[in-house]
């Protein structure tokens, strides 16, 4: 069987200015990255807004196992069946982290006949994106760092700063640091720590904007520190955030890739939604709008995280109104929440699949309060029996949702025509009502409970005497009236990574609280959440290689 690596270095790719005129956009509107990588001038963008919106529809799916549910291959594969059957489609994904490239997660551009192309660049250094985010991001630290050092006018207290340095890396050692040590040259020594690039508010912040302008006013606006007397400091008091939207001025502009059968891909951003958004940029999907009719989005890893943050943050700060829901689940990842054990995932097992059916139905239900349609995408593997896919379509069937089987990582487009019109024909006959879940203006402690009320179903939340402090000063900053963004385990409703399928009877415990005033919403951390992750015991940059061709080996 070939690896993913080897059916997308068989494509013969198409020169990007081909895939680009194919929605309407002309040379000058683009930035070549060489033959097959483009940047979308955000001109292009500004030159359509008069134009009719497409319709967005995002793939989300069940809380993620080890068994893998092929959400990102499912969006790729239905954005080039909806082309496949006459429809004018583009698909909008994020991009990928180096992180859990070379760690076990795996990479972001699809898989078997259902890829984005060139999948080595972009699941490596792709335009450069992400460098320029840790750049402009660590440029901050050092200035931060400088300012103490050259006599502390703003008064900054060193052991409240709240800013952190990053890499686009798996490196748990990083996570606590002392820096400035060495005498009195090598600055002054205090606590620091780094995260992950893509859990950075700055990454947020890069998929939140309108624009470079919004984007310089969002970053003047990052909360990073505090005086010695509790006051402030803002990234414009180090006026940094000029410097910073140099460094990311060609990044905000969005990436034009295709996929293996051709099909334009808008690839830009890349927050996880384990402890960020989880979404790709604002202006991507704005612009996949204007230049198609139908435009397949994503949103990290199960609907809990994801799909909810997708709705509460980016839509209510993008203007957005989806027009429905494709739901990925498999066979195989519902056993595994019925409680079978990866091993024996292969093997028919009914009461399994039914048991960890639950998981896919609080899925369903959630999409629902949302005011949206939805359909289940069934991502067939080679083990699941035809007794299992009839058992778990009648499941759905009884919920009134309806089940499409998908065969796209095995047959590209023609494996997902099915779920192409069943798309085609919910967004056409069922009118979007789309709301977001809350208001903002509701406390900070409501809108969390809300969350975890309505879409976890916890029976009730509790906050430490850390998190309560935290939301008194949040409030006080007058910074409360945001969305929220929770960050929690994606395994399990819970925050318990072992409460598998629908758990009950629980409680969200809520450690800490943060403002992410550059970026518009507010963090609540739960359980032992991680936002710098660490390397596996076999990671996956030991089986990866480049042969004295060029040709890359290993890399899934």
């Amino acid at each position: 069987m070939k690896t993913d690596v080897q059916i997308a270095q068989e494509c013969v790719m198409e020169p990007i200015l081909r895939v680009a005129e194919k929605m309407g956009l002309s040379e000058d509107e683009l930035e070549l990255y060489g033959k097959h990588k483009a940047k979308i001038h955000l001109s292009a963008l500004e030159s359509r807004r008069g134009k009719k919106d497409g319709k967005l529809i995002l793939v989300t799916a069940i809380n993620p196992t080890p068994a893998g549910e092929g959400k990102t291959t499912v969006n790729i594969g239905l954005s080039m069946a909806l082309n496949r059957i006459g429809k004018n489609a583009v698909s909008a994904l994020r991009e990928p982290s180096l992180g859990p490239s070379f760690g076990i997660k795996g990479g972001a551009a699809g898989g078997g006949y259902a890829q984005v192309v060139p999948m080595e660049e972009i699941n490596m250094h792709f335009t450069g994106d992400f460098h320029a985010l840790t750049t402009a991001n660590n440029l901050i630290s050092a200035l931060i760092d400088n300012h103490m050092q050259q006599g502390n006018a703003l008064g900054i207290d060193p052991r409240n700063i709240l800013h952190k340095r990053v890499m686009d890396m798996n490196d748990r050692a990083l996570r606590n640091i002392v820096v400035g040590l060495g005498g009195r040259m090598s600055g002054v020594p205090r606590e620091d720590g780094f995260d992950i690039t893509v859990a950075s508010e700055l990454m947020a912040i890069f998929c939140l904007s309108n624009g470079l302008e919004e984007f310089k006013e969002k970053v003047s606006n990052m909360l990073i520190a505090y005086t010695y007397d509790k006051q402030p400091i803002y990234v414009k008091d180090l006026k940094a955030e000029g410097a910073v939207a140099l460094i990311m001025k060609q990044a905000v502009s969005p990436n034009l890739v295709q996929t293996i059968e051709h099909t334009p891909a808008i690839i830009h951003g890349g927050p996880f939604a384990n402890i960020a958004h989880g979404c790709n940029s604002i202006v991507a999907t704005q612009m996949a709008m204007k230049l198609a009719d139908y435009v397949v989005t994503e949103a990290g890893f199960g609907a809990d995280l994801g799909a909810e943050k997708f709705f509460d943050i980016k839509c209510r700060l993008g203007n957005l109104k989806p027009d429905g829901v494709v739901i990925v689940s498999t066979i195989r990842a519902l056993k595994h929440h019925g409680g079978v054990n990866k091993e024996r995932l292969g093997e028919e097992n009914l009461s399994a699949l039914e048991k960890g059916f639950e998981n896919l139905r609080q899925h369903m239900e959630n999409i629902k309060k949302f005011g949206l349609p939805a359909v289940v995408a069934v991502n067939r593997f080679p083990t699941d029996t035809e007794t299992e896919i009839k058992l778990l379509q009648s499941l759905v069937e009884k919920e009134n949702n309806k089940a499409v089987l998908c065969e796209v990582w095995a047959k590209g487009a023609e494996g997902g025509e099915a779920l192409a019109k069943e798309v085609v024909q919910m967004v056409e006959d069922k009118e979007s009502s789309f709301v977001p879940l809350y208001s903002v203006d509701e406390s900070i402690e409501n809108k969390i409970c809300c969350i975890a009320k309505e879409i976890y179903r916890a029976d009730d939340v509790n906050f430490s005497k850390k998190a309560l402090n935290q939301i008194k000063e949040i409030v006080k900053l007058g910074l409360d009236k945001m969305p929220v963004c929770i960050a929690k385990t994606q395994y399990s409703f819970s925050e318990d990574p072992t409460l598998l399928g629908a758990p009950r009877g629980f409680e969200l415990n809520v450690r800490e609280v943060k403002a992410s005033a550059g970026a518009g919403f507010i963090v609540a951390l739960t359980g032992d959440i991680m936002t710098m992750p660490g390397l596996p015991k076999d990671p996956a940059a030991c089986h990866i290689d480049v042969q004295k061709d060029g040709t890359v080996v290993g890399l899934f």
